[in-house]
């Protein structure tokens, strides 16, 4: 849909929650930017003016609303180079990453990303970063008790001064005039991750529980908890539904109280709370074929992984094999090469397996714990790629090409590349046509050819994730 300046306003008179993140409405009034959903009364529609990012409004002069909380909108993934350069600048802006060392990590030069920023949205990159950080810090600052100064710091800024500084400039409150007073703090660190109702929680948890690696992952109840290393520091997190609004509430341990730019990004990737349940459910709900799963499950989502390099050895380890017995193999390998933690939780004491250390294990070693030497050997040739820096990819960058350059590494065919394009990378239009299950539910009940698979998929793009999601999941009775 394009969005016009008479649809904004439309999607704001009825506080439409399927714009939430969308965009934001700067109200000239009160010099004043809130999200679509704000309770406030609605301005008049001569004083609004709508903007696509929460850092064109600031750049334009506007402050984010203390009511709606614009910092907690959900995200908005495109796919076209500048929707992509744009989520993946703010990603790393609140991780610390200064623009200068952002060159190599989006693949182009400074010039031509102030060119697209600017072109697209508005904005310059410098804007993008500093409103990210923030946003950031002014979410932290309500939600946690935590000193300013490590706020700061969480929040990407690498001087205290810098920080109090352009909160004062942009915002016109010192920072600890946003703490609320009288609010509990809990024993870690608690985040409000916003997503676009509604969520097929149960699904994704269905998905994730299939698939636990013993000693990192658990569920317990509705909530999912794992290990977490970042760099050096260790600890652990827990995910949860909230029982009345659409967020997600995450606590993080304190030893991750830097990492929280970090941590909100993967858990947001994760569970794919940037998703848009309405484009997604028009084009799937309206195949007979999709139609009764999208009904039972509304707001299904492509539950992904925490770390790439994770979800890949999974594909491997499950080529050819079923997921139980996938499921085996990857506990087995977090017992010998997960270094072993400590953590609130008696199931959660060991680290998740890292290219480092299944770079220090020999083929022979692999095979060993039961592999066979054709997929141990992948495993070697996936983990020397991923030290190389081989499974990031630059923004832009479409999933044929991703699957392209994936299926270059010996062991890995199509089904794995697409796997790890519609996991891990997040490409919605990732298709595993080869997957027997897909195969079967297309042909409802008949194993049908992976090319008639590939054919049939056409109908659902660009959603074709999606749609895997929802064929997998009417084969469980």
């Amino acid at each position: 849909m394009t969005l016009t300046d008479d649809t904004c306003y439309t999607a704001l008179q009825a506080r439409d929650a399927r714009f939430d993140g969308v965009f934001f409405t700067g109200v000239k009034s009160t010099g004043i930017y809130c999200r679509p959903v704000c309770p406030a009364r609605t301005p008049a529609a001569k004083s609004c003016a709508f903007y696509p990012t929460a850092s064109a409004a600031e750049a334009a002069g506007f402050r984010p609303c203390l009511r709606c909380r614009p910092e907690l909108a959900p995200g908005c993934r495109g796919t076209s180079l500048a929707e992509a350069v744009l989520t993946r600048l703010q990603e790393r802006a609140v991780e610390g990453t200064r623009l200068g060392d952002l060159e190599a990590d989006l693949g182009l030069s400074s010039r031509q990303v102030q060119r697209i920023l600017g072109s697209e949205f508005g904005v310059t990159p410098v804007q993008v970063i500093q409103t990210q950080r923030l946003l950031l810090a002014k979410q932290l600052l309500q939600e946690t008790g935590q000193p300013v100064s490590e706020i700061a710091l969480a929040s990407g800024f690498r001087s205290l001064r810098n920080f109090n500084a352009l909160f004062q400039e942009r915002y016109q409150l010192a920072p600890s005039a946003c703490r609320r007073k009288g609010s509990p703090v809990s024993e870690g660190l608690r985040l409000r991750l916003a997503y676009r109702a509604p969520l097929a929680w149960t699904a994704l948890m269905d998905y994730f529980r299939s698939r636990l690696v013993p000693g990192v992952e658990e569920i317990c109840g509705v909530e999912y908890r794992r290990t977490v290393t970042l760099g050096k520091a260790t600890g652990w997190l827990r995910v949860w539904p909230h029982e009345k609004e659409a967020v997600l509430l995450v606590e993080v341990s304190p030893s991750l109280m830097r990492h929280l730019g970090a941590v909100q990004n993967r858990v947001r990737r994760m569970f794919d709370l940037d998703a848009r349940p309405d484009a997604i459910g028009s084009v799937l709900g309206a195949d007979p074929l999709l139609a009764a799963v999208i009904t039972q499950f509304p707001g299904l989502r492509v539950g992904g992984a925490w770390d790439t390099f994770e979800l890949a050895v999974r594909a491997v380890l499950g080529q050819q094999i079923t997921v139980a017995a996938a499921t085996t193999l990857s506990g087995r390998l977090a017992a010998r090469i997960g270094n072993e933690m400590e953590t609130p939780f008696p199931q959660l004491h060991r680290h998740a397996i890292t290219a480092e250390a299944m770079q220090a294990l020999t083929v022979e070693d692999l095979c060993h714990m039961g592999l066979v030497r054709a997929r141990a050997e992948t495993l070697k040739h996936l983990a020397q790629f991923a030290l190389e820096g081989g499974l990031e990819f630059p923004p832009g960058l479409d999933h044929e090409s991703a699957v392209a350059k994936l299926v270059e590494l010996p062991g890995i065919g199509p089904w794995t590349a697409h796997y790890i394009a519609m996991r891990a990378l997040r490409f919605p239009d990732a298709f595993p046509a080869a997957d027997l299950g897909l195969r079967k539910a297309i042909g409802e009940g008949i194993l049908i050819p992976t090319k008639q698979a590939e054919l049939r998929s056409l109908d659902w793009r660009p959603w074709r994730a999606y749609a895997a999601a929802a064929l997998w999941k009417s084969l469980t009775p």
